[in-house]
């Protein structure tokens, strides 16, 4: 079961794909199982939001290279020449049909013990509340809670043909004076890359504004520099009034 577990379809009749199934499924109910367990303050949407986070491909796909599953796939011709085993689809569909390899070889505890053995370590480091959460929506939520008007997204370029455009999105947080600027191939992708910048300045900024209670002085409009955010130096005024 082991070697038809590190088999793909490309290697032989008898692949992993059917065990890939099975692995899928109890891997989907032991997360959901030590989620239930470890945070009791989660809500449905929540907890649903965090396991399709840990068990999508790419986390898969990392926990297997701390496996090194790489080394022991068992590939066809054609996928080890065009670098198969680094495929992260490749790999996350192995780690699967591994678990399932685990669960019909030494039962259900077994699988879910060394699920857990995978998993816990990595929800000591996470946080619960924005895993799996995209950039737009940790930078609306953290400016609700500072009750802060919500930030504004303008299409201010397009770069490149039409197959292959790339978006220049501007996001604005007027009341911190906040100009940031991403770019993506799609407006989403740039609104998001705005958007994180747009966090990071938004977070510092709050870090380092005094807190007297009073609301933060605007800001001038920043550099517009496609994906960097900077602060301009403050001026002759703001530093007068510092000083009062």
């Amino acid at each position: 079961m082991l070697q038809q577990a590190l088999t793909h379809r490309s290697h032989s009749s008898l692949h992993n794909e059917r065990l890939e199934f099975l692995g899928d499924s109890i891997l989907n109910c032991v997360v959901a199982s030590i989620l239930y367990e470890r945070f009791n303050s989660l809500d449905e949407g929540d907890l649903s939001r965090v396991r399709a986070n840990l068990v999508k491909q790419q986390s898969l796909f990392e926990i297997a290279q701390k496996l090194e599953l790489s080394q022991f796939l068992r590939l066809g011709e054609g996928e080890l020449k065009s670098g198969g085993f680094r495929r992260p689809s490749i790999l996350a569909d192995t780690l699967e049909a591994l678990l399932g390899a685990i669960y019909l070889d030494g039962g259900f505890d077994q699988a879910a013990a060394v699920i857990r053995a995978f998993y816990i370590p990595i929800l000591d480091t996470v946080d619960p509340q924005t895993l799996g959460k995209d950039a737009k929506t940790l930078l609306q939520e953290f400016l609700q809670a500072k009750k802060i008007s919500l930030p504004l997204y303008n299409v201010v370029a397009t770069h490149g043909a039409a197959h292959s455009q790339e978006f220049e999105i501007e996001c604005l947080v007027p009341k911190l004076g906040i100009q940031v600027f991403g770019r993506g191939g799609s407006r989403r992708a740039g609104e998001q890359a705005a958007a994180k910048l747009a966090l990071e300045v938004a977070e510092e900024a709050l870090k380092k504004a005094p807190s007297t209670g009073r609301k933060p002085r605007q800001r001038s409009p920043q550099l517009k520099l496609a994906g960097i955010a900077t602060v301009q130096s403050e001026t002759a005024a703001d530093k007068k009034l510092a000083k009062q």
